[in-house]
């Protein structure tokens, strides 16, 4: 997935708007070995905008999918997938050359949501942040599933089109334009990165 897709959602993505750094934060959504093929071919647009978003000062989170206890957190994700990613694992793990720094956050979860069952939105508001750029795996799942529990919870969501992956683009695509639709703004790597690069100068 090397397109940015832009273009083929352009009919739903009419609301024009950009992340202001002092109030936004980015979620890193599951970049871990287990999704290493379907990460792979994002990961260099991934760590552009977590090195632009630190040059701006943005708080940067990392989530983590797993399980400590299936029989006990898998839930409907183990009876739907019968296969689960085991909390402290390789394939846990996340992938090399994200270098999350110790100034970053780093949130488990074991839900898609990365508001479910965790501290992230007391975690933001007590930082004054009302916004957030979502990147990662897996675009349908996890980050759209964020993203729209973000904007129930009043967040401005901006979703990047070529800085998310998932099995296929037909189901990146459908995404994209839901959330287009209805939850997030949808921008591009390199337009997020030339806007957080200029903003304030």
């Amino acid at each position: 997935m090397t397109s940015d897709f832009l273009e083929e959602i352009s009919g739903y993505n009419v609301r024009s708007a950009m992340p202001k750094p002092g109030k936004c934060a980015l979620l890193v959504i599951d970049m871990q070995q287990y999704f290493f093929s379907l990460a792979s071919p994002i990961v260099g647009n991934v760590v552009s905008i977590i090195k632009a978003c630190r040059l701006k000062g943005v708080r940067i989170i990392f989530t983590r999918h797993g399980h400590k206890d299936i029989s006990k957190d898998g839930g409907m994700l183990s009876k739907w997938w019968g296969d689960c990613i085991v909390y402290g694992s390789r394939e846990w793990e996340l992938i090399k050359g994200l270098a999350p720094q110790n100034t970053d956050g780093l949130l488990d979860k074991d839900r898609y949501s990365a508001f479910f069952g965790t501290q992230l939105d007391e975690g933001l508001r007590s930082r004054g942040i009302e916004e957030l750029i979502i990147t990662g795996v897996m675009t349908n799942c996890c980050c759209e599933t964020t993203a729209r529990d973000g904007f129930v919870r009043d967040y401005r969501v901006f979703f990047v089109s070529d800085a998310t992956a998932t099995a296929n683009d037909e189901l990146h695509v459908a995404s994209l334009k839901n959330l287009a639709y209805g939850f997030a703004h949808i921008v591009s790597t390199e337009g997020l990165w030339k806007h957080l690069k200029n903003y304030g100068v």
